[in-house]
């Protein structure tokens, strides 16, 4: 798996199987493999963010522009397959509540301020919300969950959240 243009072996499958918590079948890995391949131009064995805004539905993505490309500038396969294992409909509740929170957590400082989340907000919202409707809603939400604007969310926080939200997050990963 040195370079994008090799192919992979058996046990380059198993290796990458492992590191998405097997939510791939070899199939998937090897589609995703040739997906891979086609996003890496230039061969480097990686991909830069402006070559993973060519995935259309990551491109018309609101979150894509700034938060999912930080994520995934510069992923190796492996970590790629990994990275996209989180929008797999096999992954747990917990798994794509840890995305989430990456995503919500830009500074990777471990924890989610006031101001991460209207960012966020402010990202999927656009000009359909002033930011005084933003920061009510988002008030009113995190009071509703007992917690206020000075909160940090902590991964525990954020999982216990959303876990009792009823939250559905069905999205299918094309691979073909």
């Amino acid at each position: 798996m040195g370079s994008a243009s090799s192919t992979l072996t058996q046990y380059d499958i198993e290796e990458v199987k492992g590191h998405c918590n097997n939510l791939f079948s070899q199939q998937e890995i090897v589609s995703l493999y040739q997906r891979f391949c086609q996003l890496d131009r230039n061969a480097k064995g990686f991909i830069s963010a402006d070559e993973f805004l060519s995935v259309p539905e990551f491109a018309m993505n609101p979150l894509s522009q700034q938060r999912l490309l930080k994520m995934a500038d510069g992923l190796n396969f492996k970590d790629f397959v990994a990275f996209l294992s989180a929008f797999s409909a096999k992954a747990s509740m917990q798994h794509k509540i840890e995305f989430i929170f990456r995503v919500y957590d830009s500074d990777s400082n471990g924890k989610v301020s006031f101001n991460d989340m209207l960012e966020v907000l402010r990202d999927l919202s656009g000009s359909f919300m002033s930011d005084e409707q933003r920061e009510q809603v988002l008030s009113q939400v995190l009071k509703e969950a007992g917690y206020t604007r000075e909160s940090y969310l902590m991964l525990d926080d954020f999982i216990k959240v959303l876990n009792s939200s009823g939250l559905k997050m069905d999205v299918e990963v094309p691979v073909d």
